[in-house]
């Protein structure tokens, strides 16, 4: 399994991503801009929140933004279905978006649980050697007692 290097790698933040651009794209001629404005919004909150809350660098607040990814990955199905109901949308295209949804909102999902298990509690727990100040004078007084102490550095 390869190492996750930035959100842009992550399966979900790429459907998000072409989830987003879809409705960008079948929404650009809405008349309704209130409408409109709501589901792009909702879709842009989608990869927003997966890459915020990947580079908060915690483990819990990873799991607080990705759970609000997939709450709005919620509401953009909601509002599709608004949308199919007052006319916005035909059916063919009601049936792909919100499929794209719902595949975003469980690949989220899956994603959190192994968020959840996972070993790693973020970067703010990293663990950083800090130097001995006594050890620093030492090296720099005596360099000839430390090199004793110390054979292997």
């Amino acid at each position: 399994m390869s190492t996750v290097k930035s959100f842009e790698d992550l399966v979900c933040w790429q459907k998000g991503r072409i989830l987003t651009k879809e409705i960008y794209k079948n929404f650009k001629h809405c008349n309704d801009l209130g409408f409109r404005d709501q589901i792009q919004r909702a879709g842009v909150s989608i990869i927003s929140n997966i890459a915020e809350g990947f580079e908060r660098g915690t483990q819990q607040e990873f799991l607080n933004y990705l759970f609000i990814a997939k709450g709005s990955a919620g509401e953009v199905r909601a509002q599709l279905y608004v949308a199919l109901d007052i006319g916005y949308l035909n059916m063919e295209t009601f049936k792909y978006l919100n499929g794209l949804a719902e595949e975003c909102s469980k690949l989220i999902q899956s994603f959190s649980e192994k968020v959840k298990v996972g070993s790693r509690r973020g970067l703010q727990y990293k663990l950083i050697q800090k130097s001995d100040p006594t050890e620093e004078l030492i090296k720099k007084a005596a360099p000839e007692v430390w090199k004793r102490a110390h054979p292997d550095k």
